[in-house]
């Protein structure tokens, strides 16, 4: 059986970018994998936003504070949010890896999750891996690109959608 797929539109301002397909790892990260697919049969994701873009990174996105226009809350997540367990695994953080964001507590996982922009090793067992970008990975590097501020947040709203295909 094939693993889930999803499809993540991005739009830069009023620009439509594209689309990228997610894979998961249900046979890696069952929890997260879980989580993630409630997230988006929920609509959770849609409206949300890369909110901290990193250049030789990350892309970060998907905290339900990017929905609303105060960018100063974007990134610090609802307290009333659901953790998942971490699930660390021996996958590299390699380009185009989906992983799961979270505070300095490893099992403090909610929402937010980064996609690899480039080979992160250090990463590597203190992040847990639940998939991967299969196609489209040309549009986190125009994400990471995007002017940014002070805090790495872009400058101009790169707002997702995301649905299983």
């Amino acid at each position: 059986m094939a693993n889930p797929t999803y499809k993540i539109s991005i739009k830069h301002g009023e620009v439509e970018l594209g689309e990228m397909t997610l894979e998961l790892f249900p046979e890696v990260a069952p929890l997260h994998c879980e989580h993630f697919d409630k997230l988006v049969a929920d609509k959770f994701f849609d409206g949300t936003a890369f909110h901290r873009v990193i250049p030789g990174f990350m892309i970060q996105g998907g905290d339900p504070n990017s929905k609303f226009d105060n960018k100063e809350m974007w990134g610090f997540g609802d307290p009333k949010q659901k953790t998942v367990k971490a699930e660390f695994s021996d996958t590299p953080h390699k380009r185009g890896i989906l992983s799961a964001a979270r505070t300095q507590d490893p099992n403090s996982a909610t929402s937010q999750f980064f996609i690899c922009v480039a080979d992160v090793p250090h990463l590597d067992g203190q992040y847990t891996v639940y998939g991967q970008v299969t196609e489209g990975i040309e549009i986190a590097d125009q994400i990471v690109r995007a002017p940014r501020d002070m805090r790495d947040c872009p400058r101009e709203k790169v707002e997702m959608t995301i649905k299983k295909v």
